[in-house]
């Protein structure tokens, strides 16, 4: 079948270098970690694993993909990038995702989340795209948040202000997150700021793989 087939080759690229002594076969955590990050539910995914004989608990395939630290990867060289930041409530504070997306493929380039936004945070997000990939010849696509626009300028890269066009592909992306967020209401309960970003870069791989 196609679908599976398409299945397993985004759980190869997977590595378990974390694992030490586990009883689970190495195919199965992948599996399970994919099925996770694509969007299937703790207990959904412990269901699939006792439909093999695997009986696990929700917190070992939770503790599976923390450890895996799944993010988009790098060496990309895109000809346009769109910038944006959504906010996510993590405990009882208010947090900024910022992402950066290719228009052009629609796959994430990099996702990191910050407790501020502001011009100094901005350059040290643009830093560290810059540190992964080919951007500094690309035209980098932003709305009017003047955060946004004077930490490029400071960087010396080349940006436009868009509204609509091709940085709404950032948009589609932030608006799957939200629908995937939605069942706990975009809100990260009794969660680090580490464990809410891996989350979220690991949903970034998986989006990449399946688009």
């Amino acid at each position: 079948m196609p679908e599976f087939s398409r299945l397993n080759e985004c759980s190869d690229c997977i590595e378990l270098d974390f694992v030490e002594r586990e009883a689970t076969p190495e195919p199965l955590m992948k599996l399970s970690i994919h099925l996770h990050a694509a969007g299937l539910s703790l207990s959904d995914t412990v269901s699939v694993l006792e439909k093999f004989g695997v009986e696990r608990c929700r917190s070992t395939i939770h503790n599976w993909v923390q450890k895996a630290d799944l993010q988009p990867t790098d060496g990309k060289n895109p000809n346009h990038v769109a910038v944006d930041e959504t906010v996510i409530q993590l405990n009882d504070q208010r947090y900024w995702l910022y992402a950066a997306v290719d228009p052009e493929t629609n796959e994430f380039l990099h996702a990191k989340l910050y407790p501020t936004r502001t011009i100094v945070v901005t350059k040290q997000f643009l830093t560290e795209l810059q540190e992964k990939h080919c951007v500094g010849d690309a035209v980098f696509l932003v709305d009017g948040a003047p955060w946004l626009q004077a930490a490029l300028f400071e960087k010396n890269l080349r940006f436009q202000y868009v509204r609509h066009g091709n940085r709404n592909s950032v948009e589609r992306v932030f608006k799957e997150l939200k629908r995937r967020t939605k069942q706990f209401a975009n809100h990260f309960r009794h969660a680090t700021h580490r464990s809410a970003e891996n989350w979220l870069q690991t949903f970034a791989f998986a989006w990449n793989q399946l688009i």
